[in-house]
């Protein structure tokens, strides 16, 4: 199985570069550990905005380390099936949320997360979260 680490999974790389996250990826082999554009995208805003050049050199540091996965048709299809499905329920999660989770659903991927809550809204999607100890 492989993992696709969320944007909080990946910034406990950055912020902690011998913790949980780091333990669970060496643990299960880096070639099992990706990411999502979505994520790199975010990470990029939030160093961006924060306007720090070492944070920014974090940032890319990791993320040349991970492989960062593009998305693709057929993905459309399944962010608007799995959308609606959830808001049929009730249930919305975050807008970049939901893409990650389909990201992770589209590709058959666990998505690694301490936001347990919003993403075990998606139904078939593999929640774990590494950072706890």
């Amino acid at each position: 199985m492989r993992y696709l680490l969320d944007t909080n999974a990946v910034s406990d790389l950055i912020r902690t570069p011998q913790g949980g996250v780091a333990r669970r990826v060496t643990k299960v082999g880096e070639d099992q550990v990706c990411t999502s554009i979505f994520v790199a995208c975010e990470l990029r805003y939030g160093a961006a905005r924060k306007g720090s050049a070492a944070l920014s050199a974090r940032v890319e540091s990791v993320l040349g380390a991970l492989e960062v996965l593009p998305v693709d048709a057929p993905f459309d299809r399944r962010y608007g099936a799995v959308r609606a499905a959830l808001e049929s329920r009730g249930k919305v999660i975050g807008a970049l949320d939901l893409l990650i989770a389909v990201h992770a659903l589209e590709l058959g991927h666990a998505v690694v997360t301490a936001n347990l809550r919003e993403f075990r809204q998606v139904p078939g999607l593999r929640v774990e979260n590494w950072q706890t100890p």
